[in-house]
């Protein structure tokens, strides 16, 4: 009997509440997704992919079709991993109905397992409307990149425990929604902590704490290829300066005319050379 090999499903990954801790990284493109989906439980298509492969500012201009062209991406790359893809800015705020129109579109054209969508309270109503529709939501609460300008910068949320009460209604509202995961972003350790020892749900912890049931970190920061990152980033790579060597050593070799060599180019097959005139022997003229 032949294997299939079984993707973890968003009812998996809330199981894992309180477990072993859950790994999750962003990918934006098939190879990288190959490589991720060894060691990860989820994969996050996220909107990030508008600072990280355009060069944007912020995320705000990325569209539901960038999303989705990279989501397909990431399905073809990956096997095993439960792939979340991000819902963009402007395709799900309008109304309930919206945030289902872009969210069947992003399910039936990626065939990914789950999306993911900003903000606690005032999305509870589309997020229970969505689940109830057989969307499986992940939220996503503190820092909220689509939110900057709102917000002004990014910023750490909750450093002052004044401003605790509503980034913990905003989580217990997306747990209680009916989302399988939540996504604390930029909030201080202890408001982190506490809420993963609230919720019902597991946490995903990026820039929070190590009492997460899981983390989350953009691949392109980790692996230092991004020449800016936050704070809570840690390089556990440098491959910024290792590809700039690769390109220096292939651009000096080009110009040298060292590269192509001999092994790198293909010869006429022996047959066709014997066939061929040696040079001034050709047919004579008389």
């Amino acid at each position: 009997m032949q294997n299939t090999i079984r993707r973890w499903t968003a009812p998996d990954i809330r199981a894992r509440k309180g477990g072993e801790p859950i790994v999750s990284l962003t990918s934006y493109h098939a190879h990288t997704a190959r490589i991720v989906d060894t060691y990860c439980d989820v994969i996050l298509v996220g909107d990030s992919l508008g600072m990280v492969m355009h060069g944007l500012e912020t995320t705000i201009p990325v569209t539901l079709d960038m999303m989705i062209l990279q989501g397909m991406a990431v399905m073809r790359g990956s096997k095993h991993a439960l792939v979340v893809v991000d819902m963009p800015f402007g395709s799900y705020e309008a109304s309930k109905e919206q945030a289902f129109a872009s969210a069947a579109r992003v399910l039936k054209e990626t065939g990914c397992g789950a999306i993911k969508l900003e903000g606690g309270r005032r999305m509870a109503e589309t997020i229970a409307f969505l689940v109830e529709r057989g969307v499986p939501v992940m939220g996503h609460v503190g820092l909220t990149p689509q939110a900057i300008n709102a917000l002004g910068s990014f910023r750490a949320q909750g450093r002052d425990e004044a401003d605790w009460a509503p980034i913990e209604a905003d989580a217990r509202a997306v747990a209680d929604s009916g989302a399988f995961a939540v996504v604390l972003e930029a909030v201080a350790e202890p408001l982190a902590r506490r809420i993963t020892a609230q919720s019902a749900i597991p946490t995903i912890g990026i820039g929070a704490s190590a009492a997460c049931d899981g983390q989350i970190l953009v691949l392109e920061d980790m692996l230092g290829l991004s020449p800016r990152v936050p704070k809570f980033v840690k390089r556990f790579g440098e491959l910024g300066p290792s590809i700039e060597q690769a390109v220096k050593a292939y651009a000096d070799e080009v110009r040298a005319r060292t590269f192509p060599g001999a092994e790198h180019t293909y010869p006429m097959r022996e047959a066709t050379v014997a066939k061929l005139p040696e040079r001034g022997k050709g047919p004579s003229r008389a």
